[in-house]
């Protein structure tokens, strides 16, 4: 589900990342608004705050606001960096490494998260935004910008478009490609919803500890995915 780009990805590629990505974009939501009481998958919202502080004068706390938006950016690009980067040298690992930085990063914020919340909780909300910054832009990379696990806004933009679609597509092949999309974005909702209970309700277990339900999910993928590239290695050694 990583590997595939261009043509030789398929819808079943993308249900897959999909699933898994919204899963833990799910959790983190959920962990990190009941943590520290800050969105933490993505940065509509602090650009509204950061507006509100400025016009108030309160210039300090404009600047972490504008320092949430900026981590996530600077996740982003430095997921988009890696990616071009280790391009060059295997394109079968592109995006093993931000994949496992994600991971990394969520299973430090499990557990030094308790620091953060004693000491200061913008620093444990710069983490998870980074790291929902990285996830976004490569799913995004991965999927050619059909697949977005962030945030729901412009899937349920998206999602209310395509089904009032249906209405007006009469071609099988026009209403096939419409029902694999919508497809697509329930899938998505579905999964961030379902890591949002479960985020909800480990994290009244077991507190930010929950986030390494996310981190274990990513390395599973990415372990899940290694194998089968061994695997089909295997094979055409095989066959040769």
């Amino acid at each position: 589900m990583f590997r595939h780009q261009g043509k030789t990805r398929t819808l079943k590629h993308n249900l897959r990342i999909a699933s898994l990505l919204s899963f833990v974009a799910g959790i983190v939501n959920v962990t990190g608004f009941l943590a520290i009481q800050r969105l933490t998958t993505n940065v509509t919202g602090h650009f509204a705050f950061f507006v509100d502080e400025i016009f108030k004068l309160d210039f300090w706390r404009g600047f972490i606001y504008f320092l949430y938006i900026f981590f996530f950016f600077l996740g982003s690009f430095v997921s988009n960096l890696l990616v071009e980067i280790i391009s060059r040298k295997n394109e079968n690992y592109v995006y093993i490494i931000p994949t496992i930085i994600e991971s990394l990063i969520l299973f430090f914020a499990a557990f030094a998260g308790h620091f953060f919340m004693s000491k200061n909780p913008d620093l444990l909300a710069f983490c998870l935004l980074f790291a929902m910054g990285l996830q976004n832009s490569l799913v995004t990379t991965i999927s050619n910008a059909t697949v977005r696990t962030t945030h729901l806004t412009g899937l349920f933009t998206d999602l209310g478009i395509e089904l009032s679609q249906l209405f007006f597509y009469k071609h099988k092949e026009q209403k096939d490609k419409l029902f694999s999309s919508i497809k697509l974005r329930l899938t998505i909702i579905s999964f961030f919803f379902i890591g949002g209970i479960i985020g909800g309700v480990f994290y009244s277990k077991i507190g930010l500890y929950v986030l390494t339900i996310a981190g274990a999910t990513l390395l599973l993928g990415v372990m899940l995915d290694g194998l089968k590239l061994k695997l089909i290695f295997f094979k055409r050694k095989s066959n040769g």
